[in-house]
């Protein structure tokens, strides 16, 4: 019986990983270019002398999902969207790049482009603007500066943001919430910019996430999991009523 309950015991682990995974997801259908989070289950067989029949269950290499979320218009000069499979570089607190679809730009007091805290990349490293100017972004991605109470004719650009084309495979999502360049891609740790990539000015990106299905699945993992532990149960109820009859005779 302990077989059955060791297998029971790992689908119920990953169970609960699976459901908190989708919850991760579902609080993320309002978050500008969020990918949802994939993760499947495999049967392991456990190597061992003693223990040819046992199997445990494991997660597989968690992915995300690749496909585009829907556009939405804000009217925002600083709220770009792009294209498919080209994604804004940051820049990490180590220095190092990370990539988003999240096309949000906000600008700090310091005059400095950044995504959720963090600066956001250009040609020429990270990207800054007078204060208090008003900034335009083209669709290249060139950033046009106009300071304040200045006439119209000495706006000037002041840089142009980095975009990375990534196929889903040189990809790998991290804790951070954003995506890092694997080593599968070949191009070293800094990525150059792609030139045929547009930016759509006033448009978001809006999250991947289907809320119908990502609630969907949480009922699936709840009734799967009151299965596993149900056959948890009845193992242990089997072994129970096994040893009374071996106490019999």
């Amino acid at each position: 019986m302990d077989r059955v309950i060791y297998t029971a015991m790992s689908g119920a682990s990953q169970t609960l990983n699976q459901q908190s995974i989708t919850s991760h997801n579902l609080a993320n259908v309002s978050t500008a270019g969020f990918r949802a989070q994939l993760t499947a289950m495999k049967a392991v067989p456990i190597v061992g002398n003693s223990m040819p029949t046992r199997t445990m269950v494991a997660a597989t290499t968690p992915t995300y999902d690749s496909t585009m979320g829907a556009f939405n218009y804000t009217g925002r000069d600083l709220d770009v969207a792009l294209s498919e499979d080209d994604w804004l570089a940051v820049q990490l607190a180590d220095g190092s790049e990370a990539y988003t679809r999240n096309g949000a730009i906000q600008i700090d007091e310091n005059g400095t482009l950044n995504i959720q805290g963090h600066p956001l990349l250009g040609d020429n490293g990270v990207l800054t603007v007078p204060q208090r100017s008003q900034v335009s972004i083209s669709a290249d991605g060139t950033l046009s500066a106009l300071g304040a109470g200045d006439k119209r004719t000495t706006i000037a650009q002041v840089g142009k943001i980095k975009k990375v084309h990534l196929e889903p495979n040189e990809l790998v999502r991290g804790d951070d919430g954003f995506f890092h360049a694997t080593p599968v891609n070949n191009r070293g740790a800094v990525l150059q910019d792609n030139p045929n990539a547009k930016l759509m000015s006033g448009v978001l990106e809006g999250s991947n996430v289907n809320p119908v299905t990502a609630m969907v699945n949480l009922i699936s993992h709840s009734r799967q999991f009151e299965m596993q532990m149900k056959q948890i149960t009845t193992a242990d109820e089997n072994a129970q009523r096994a040893n009374q009859i071996l106490s019999l005779t």
